[in-house]
């Protein structure tokens, strides 16, 4: 039983990611879901379920979206970055930002000390 309900958060999982990128690629393009349905040839409320998560397409009519989205099929499953790598990135700069505003300071206390020795 615990597996199936693994096998279900995965499909849940795949179909939010599906639907993300369906509704990104079709808002780069500047597309209405009507007008995405007309250029895939299914209907705009087909698009609309979709993109609520209620149904998932079948490959041929992924691969008409995919095309009409001017992308490869593959795309529309595109994992976005995980929390993880996000959180890395953010680390990162914040560790190199926190170093920049070291390196100032003990470069400003350093001249000044500098200056106060030269006066003396």
């Amino acid at each position: 039983m615990i597996r199936k309900v693994s096998l279900l958060k995965r499909v849940r999982d795949i179909r939010e990611v599906l639907t993300a990128n369906l509704k990104e690629n079709r808002r780069k393009l500047g597309l209405t879901q009507e007008q995405l349905a007309e250029k895939a040839d299914v209907s705009a409320h087909y698009i609309a379920i979709i993109e609520t998560c209620k149904a998932f397409p079948k490959p041929e009519i992924l691969e008409r979206l995919a095309k009409a989205l001017d992308i490869e099929t593959y795309q529309l499953f595109a994992m976005p970055p995980g929390a993880d790598e996000s959180f890395e990135r953010l680390e990162k700069n914040v560790v190199a930002a926190i170093e920049r505003v070291v390196a100032k300071s003990i470069k400003e206390a350093f001249a000044e000390e500098c200056k106060g020795k030269g006066k003396a």
